[in-house]
């Protein structure tokens, strides 16, 4: 698997984590791997093969390009043979506003915008293996000055806050940070993500113990729940249960086993 990440110009910073590219082949027959919540949004283009989402038992394909939206729960989605993707990793607060879409709850996101035009250019770098082209043709959309993007300065403010401290800050701290009220911080949070304040928080808190254990499987679990403040080991486990349907110890356990680079990628084999 190759798995790329480039950073977003200044003028971008404060909407988009990163644009990434990710290539996988699965082999000929259909195979199954998770999307594991964290802290994001993202844009997604495909290239290659077709990929689908299991949705009660049945496999539905998926569109290009649609959002991935914030994720409670793992998602399972299924490819064969060569599979190529573009990803535009967004703030959860700022995914719709840069698009100029309605807020939602849904993990996938299926919609009609303008950049779905992007995809037979993008297609086409990518066939040629043009990479950085691509990112490069990404970029410039989000920069046309012809489309300026809008994000409300509190949710910005916000948003450092709750980045800089991995969600442990209480929300009247995160208001404060924006200079803005508990009520309105909350209002206008739901409004451009679909989501609370402590929602978000308690995924980005989530990211840090995934990302952890991804990289560093035998750290102690108790210590984890201590520096990120969680009440405690119980308290810890319990919410990494309820995002990623599994244990900590069991996702340790599993990360040993996987071939890993220094990048976390969400996509894991199922």
């Amino acid at each position: 698997m190759q798995h790329l990440e480039f950073e977003p110009s200044p003028t971008l910073q404060n909407s988009i984590k990163c644009f990434w590219y990710t290539k996988r082949d699965f082999g000929e027959q259909e195979s199954s791997f998770e999307v594991v919540p964290d802290g994001y949004a993202e844009i997604i283009f495909l290239f290659g093969s077709t990929c689908s989402i299991s949705f009660n038992g049945d496999l539905q394909p998926l569109p290009s390009p649609f959002i991935m939206g914030l994720l409670n729960q793992p998602v399972i989605l299924s490819a064969k043979n060569c599979l190529e993707i573009i990803g535009i990793r967004c703030f959860p607060w700022t995914v719709f506003d840069l698009l100029g879409l309605p807020s939602g709850k849904d993990e996938v996101h299926v919609f009609q915008h303008p950049i779905a035009q992007l995809q037979s250019t993008l297609g086409a770098y990518i066939h040629a293996g043009k990479i950085d082209d691509a990112i490069t043709y990404v970029k410039e959309y989000f920069l046309n000055p012809e489309s300026p993007i809008t994000i409300d300065n509190k949710l910005s403010k916000a948003g450092v806050a709750m980045r800089e401290t991995n969600g442990t800050m209480p929300v009247n701290q995160v208001a404060a940070a924006a200079h803005a009220t508990v009520r309105t911080l909350e209002r206008n949070f739901k409004q451009s993500s679909g989501y609370s304040v402590k929602d978000v928080s308690g995924l980005m808190r989530f990211e840090q113990v995934r990302n952890h254990l991804w990289l560093y499987p035998n750290s102690s679990i108790a210590s984890l729940a201590h520096e990120l403040g969680y009440t405690d080991q119980s308290h810890l486990s319990r919410e990494f249960k309820r995002y990623s349907g599994t244990t900590p110890a069991a996702f340790a356990r599993k990360a040993k086993k996987q071939n890993r680079t220094n990048d976390f990628v969400v996509f894991i084999q199922a």
